[in-house]
C-alpha cells in the first residue's frame, strides 16, 4: 500500500470546447491536509466532483486506497464527507436532521439514536444541544458552517472535502472554522482536500498547498516553500495583484 490516500494521474475534463482539467497530477497522502488554490473558474470544484464520482473524467486515473475508481461502480462515498460552500443545509429539516441526514437515509439507525449522535457531534463543533431543534434559517453564517461541518464528520469519514469553507465569514469566525477543521480532521485521522481563495485559511490548515492554473497543477509545496517560491503565477495569486502573468477577463 502506498502513502497516498488519493492518487490522480493525467486527468482531463472538458465541457464542450472548454477544457477545464488538462492533465492534472495530484496526490493526497494519508492523514494529510492538502489545499488547492487557484482563481475562479480554474477547475477546483470540477476536480473534487471527479474524485467523488459526480463527474466522469474524459481521461485519466483516480485511485483511492490504491484502487482505481474511474469507470468502476465502487461505492466510495461511505469513505467521504463534505463541507459545502455556504453549508448547503436543507431548509425543511431541523439542525439535527441536517447533521444526521446520512444516518437517517442510509442506515438502520433509529431517529432517537440519530438525534443523540447528532447532538454529540454538534458539541464537538462548539454548538449547544438546544441548537439541534432550530431551523437553519435561525442560525448565523458561522453556526451554519459548524452544522455543515458536523454533518460532514458524523459518519467518521476517511476523506473530507472542504469547498471554500470560510467564504462569507468575518476574519474571527473564519479562524474559528479553520481551528475546527484542523481538530476534526486530526481527531478522525482523515485525509482532507480543501479548495479556497482564502490564503489566511490555506496557510493555517494546509500541510501542503497546490496551485491549479489553466487545468494543470503548476506548483505544490509546503507553506514555507510557498513563501520562498519565485513562481510568478503563485506570487501574483497569493499577493492578490492585478499585475502579472495571470490575466483576468474584465
Amino acid at each position: 500500500m502506498t502513502d497516498n490516500k488519493i492518487e490522480i494521474r493525467n486527468l482531463y475534463k472538458s465541457f464542450g470546447k472548454k477544457k477545464v482539467l488538462d492533465g492534472v497530477d495530484l496526490d493526497v497522502k494519508r492523514g494529510e491536509s492538502l489545499v488547492v488554490i487557484g482563481g475562479s473558474g480554474t477547475g477546483k470544484s470540477v476536480l473534487i466532483k471527479c474524485i467523488q464520482g459526480l463527474l466522469i473524467p474524459d481521461y485519466g486515473s483516480i485511485k483511492i486506497d490504491d484502487e482505481e475508481v474511474v469507470g468502476t461502480k465502487k461505492d466510495i462515498h461511505q469513505k467521504m464527507g463534505m463541507l459545502f460552500q455556504g453549508a448547503a443545509l436543507f431548509d425543511s429539516l431541523s439542525v439535527w436532521e441536517n447533521v444526521a441526514f446520512r444516518l437517517l437515509e442510509n442506515s438502520n439507525v433509529s431517529r432517537r439514536e440519530a438525534r443523540l449522535r447528532a447532538v454529540q457531534v454538534l458539541r464537538q463543533v462548539g454548538l449547544a444541544p438546544d441548537v439541534a431543534d432550530l431551523s437553519p434559517a435561525e442560525l448565523s453564517g458561522g453556526m451554519q458552517k459548524r452544522v455543515g461541518l458536523a454533518r460532514a464528520i458524523i459518519c467518521q469519514p476517511e476523506i473530507i472535502f472542504f469547498d471554500e469553507p470560510t467564504t462569507g465569514l468575518d476574519p474571527i469566525m473564519a479562524d474559528v472554522i479553520n481551528d475546527l477543521i484542523i481538530e476534526s480532521a486530526r481527531g478522525l485521522g482523515a485525509s482532507t482536500l480543501t479548495i479556497t481563495h482564502d490564503m489566511a485559511s490555506a496557510r493555517k490548515i494546509a500541510d501542503r498547498i497546490a496551485m491549479l492554473y489553466q487545468g494543470k497543477i503548476i506548483w505544490s509545496g509546503t507553506v514555507k516553500e510557498m513563501d520562498k517560491s519565485d513562481n510568478p503565477y503563485l506570487r501574483q495569486f497569493i499577493s492578490g495583484s492585478s499585475q502579472g502573468p495571470i490575466k483576468v477577463e474584465v
